[in-house]
């Protein structure tokens, strides 16, 4: 594992995308209001997932606090709830200082965030989310089970799936397939890189898309 997330640290994450597409046959970039709220950190790690669900009771979010800390280091703590919910953080200044203190490598939620300054201040943690909101679940949502199979922002995620991102995106790679997906994602950047190269010295757009088949 570790290999792969160095693998796909040095890899564009919109080489990621288009490797997923080709190796998988389907979409595995999220919805794009995901996006980077505490900085423009890239994040790359196996995802360690949390479900939540409505409630009107007021209780902790015990399966996200329980899994901060028994997640592998350099886990993504990915976050579902309610198909999306913009307007209640499900991440915050506390759970930011357990992720830094287990070494985890990021956040991604499929709701909001808050605390920004602390978390910009004390800890410069990458969390990716739907939204900014000072609104806590307490009342409104619940946790209901870690370490499933979720819904993120139009993407199934599996614990161990490999999370890969940055200002493009976020982009979810199937575990199974993550071999696979990276040695393509490689070869893309590499074809790129010479595709480039060649526009720039033949000072034309169409001759590196003939040559190269690819924009």
């Amino acid at each position: 594992m570790n290999e792969l997330i160095e693998g796909f640290n040095k890899v564009a994450v919109a080489s990621v995308a288009d490797a997923v597409d080709k190796v998988c046959g389907k979409r595995g970039y999220m919805d794009c209001e995901i996006k980077p709220r505490i900085n423009e950190k890239r994040i790359c790690g196996p995802a360690a997932t949390v479900l939540e669900a409505a409630t009107d009771e007021f209780v902790p979010p015990q399966h996200a606090l329980d899994l901060i800390d028994e997640a592998p280091r350099g886990s993504v703590i990915v976050i579902s709830i309610a198909g999306g919910e913009p307007n209640v953080a499900v991440w915050g200044g506390l759970m930011t200082a357990g992720a830094v203190a287990n070494g985890h490598a990021g956040a991604v939620l499929d709701g909001a965030v808050r605390d920004l300054t602390e978390i910009r201040r004390d800890y410069d943690f990458p969390v990716y989310a739907r939204a900014v909101s000072p609104g806590t679940t307490l009342g409104r949502y619940r946790t209901v089970a870690s370490q499933v199979p979720v819904c993120v922002a139009g993407i199934m995620v599996h614990p161990g799936d490999i999370i890969v991102g940055d200002i493009d995106g976020v982009v979810v790679v199937p575990q199974a397939k993550a071999a696979e997906v990276l040695a393509m994602a490689l070869e893309i950047d590499a074809r790129e890189l010479e595709q480039a190269k060649l526009i720039i010295a033949e000072k034309s757009l169409r001759k590196g898309l003939a040559k190269y088949g690819r924009i």
